[in-house]
């Protein structure tokens, strides 16, 4: 696959941010970073010539844009009210499947608010959903800037623990996921979602062990 698309796809990401959402001239190297991020994302991983291999691990939020929105505005909704008219227009393009315009809605969002875990958190779904399920530098760069954000939002941990144990490292996941659970409320929304996803994890764990000894 030729290099072009993709430079001319973040080029038009650039101007679209600057130009049209008037992205102020000190987020520029931010947003710049970012599409770097993007691509180099794709020069580690990225590989559209060879179809997906199954992965038998617990079912990905990421490739289904809305249940991916729908889960994180359940795991944050005490902070509903902080969302951007960015972030509305961004999850409205992810629940259609349009993840790469919705990430560059969000370079809006967090080049505005850095602060703003839910944006960073919601930029991380969109890279992810935009490669496909493949957890790109760019996309891990967002988690992290969620986590160092907002340390006691449950979203960072649990779509971060979600991205690694699709992408083949499952024991990583899930010891995000067992520090989630241990510092859930009893009563929190998602802890009951967490657990069945948590014991799946382990079940999957379990039974690559058991062939691996074999």
């Amino acid at each position: 696959m030729s290099w072009l698309p993709v430079i001319v796809l973040a080029a038009l990401a650039f101007l679209a941010a600057v130009f049209v959402f008037k992205a102020q001239r000190s987020g520029w190297e931010t947003i710049g970073a970012a599409l770097l991020l993007g691509i180099a994302g794709y020069a580690l991983q990225g590989s559209p010539g060879v179809s997906g291999a199954p992965k038998a691990v617990p079912e990905s939020l990421h490739a289904d844009g809305s249940a991916a929105v729908a889960a994180r505005q359940a795991l944050g909704n005490d902070r509903a009210g902080m969302q951007s008219n960015w972030q509305i227009v961004a999850d409205g393009m992810a629940r259609n499947g349009q993840f790469g315009d919705a990430a560059t809605m969000l370079l809006g969002a967090v080049e505005q608010n850095p602060a703003n875990a839910d944006a960073w958190l919601a930029l991380g779904n969109a890279l992810m959903g935009h490669a496909q399920g493949n957890l790109s530098p760019a996309a891990l760069y967002a988690y992290r800037r969620a986590e160092a954000a907002a340390p006691d939002h449950p979203g960072p941990p649990f779509f971060l623990g979600l991205a690694l144990a699709q992408t083949g490292q499952p024991e990583a996941g899930r010891r995000l996921w067992a520090e989630l659970l241990a510092r859930s409320p009893q009563d929190a929304p998602w802890r009951a979602d967490l657990e069945a996803r948590l014991a799946e994890l382990d079940g999957f764990i379990a039974e690559q062990s058991g062939a691996t000894a074999r």
